[in-house]
């Protein structure tokens, strides 16, 4: 049985942390490309990766490489390549540079892997699934944005944190925009199917919602650059329900035509993710307070993809 292949567009802290957890979780054979100038790079961290698997037993073939031809045959491409942010950067000051970027290594996605699935983890995230959708010209349902499956495991954290109990026991859902206008949703929040309100009182449940909004932002203050560890782990918890056709549920930036309101976006939403890629949107009704946060969301990502459509207008 042939085994599948995973492909990383980007050698950085992302790219070669997706690396990682793939080869841990043994998902195939792992491609990870970046420009000629880092090609050393790459192919350094990759042999580092590969001198792991007789320690962590784990059996996989690794390539650092700044040839795309490497990535025919990928089931799944996740894009991680991209400027990061820096202190005092909003997501939407990297549009611009982003959208040449993530343009540029999606016309070369869809020449060597015309098959793939594509996961993208470049910010902002939602004008950058945007561009890639159009730049490789690929069927909705196989492009997809990471960004709630990191942003429900902040929450998940934060939550368990502050009752003291194990991040495994708790269940939420989050949806909208990456970044600090995502729609966390409390009232679907649950420690073992117990609802978080019956355990933390309301301004505790809201300092979370907030630390999770701001997560990312908070970990650049503190580091200098963006996370990469949770990110690169929801960006792998997507590919391998794609790659072993899950049909796991986990909140993505897919493609909506109306659901939850929202019409030719994609935005964070509850997705089926397997074999097809996005195979389903699960909705359900949100209550009018949510309806009107996900309608706020959606329109400030529309708003991000005009200033995508209005500097290129060939993405339109």
């Amino acid at each position: 049985m042939q085994r599948a292949k995973l492909s990383i567009i980007g050698a950085g802290n992302v790219g070669a942390t997706c690396a990682h957890w793939a080869a841990i979780k043994e998902l195939g054979d792992i491609v990870v490309v970046d420009i000629p100038e880092k090609e050393g790079f790459s192919q350094g961290k990759m042999i580092d990766l590969a001198c792991c698997g007789p320690i962590e037993g784990f059996d996989a073939q690794l390539i650092g490489t700044a040839d795309y031809k490497d990535i025919a045959g990928s089931d799944v491409v996740i894009i991680t390549a991209g400027l990061p942010r820096k202190p005092g950067m909003s997501r939407d000051d990297l549009i611009e540079t982003n959208v040449k970027i993530v343009r540029s290594v999606s016309e070369k996605v869809a020449e060597n892997a015309p098959e793939a699935c594509v996961i993208v983890v470049s910010n902002p995230l939602d004008a950058m699934v945007y561009t890639a959708w159009k730049a490789t010209g690929f069927p909705t349902a196989r492009i997809m944005g990471q960004a709630g499956s990191l942003d429900v495991a902040r929450f998940r954290t934060f939550i368990a944190w502050e009752i003291g109990c194990s991040i495994e026991d708790v269940q939420a859902l989050l949806l909208g925009g990456h970044g600090d206008d995502m729609v966390p949703l409390p009232r679907l929040t649950s420690v073992h199917g117990i609802p978080v309100s019956e355990l933390l009182p309301q301004e505790k449940i809201d300092a979370c919602v907030q630390r999770a909004k701001v997560g990312g932002g908070e970990i650049v203050k503190l580091m200098g650059t963006s996370a990469y560890y949770a990110p690169a782990s929801g960006s792998v918890q997507m590919a391998e329900a794609i790659i072993k056709d899950k049909k796991r549920i986990i909140p993505s930036a897919a493609y909506c035509d109306g659901q939850f309101g929202a019409k030719g976006l994609f935005v964070g939403v509850p997705a089926m993710l397997g074999a097809q890629g996005v195979e389903k949107i699960v909705e359900f009704k949100l209550e009018a307070d949510e309806q009107k946060l996900f309608d706020e969301s959606s329109s400030h990502v529309r708003d991000l993809v005009k200033i995508v459509t209005d500097k290129f207008p060939d993405l339109a």
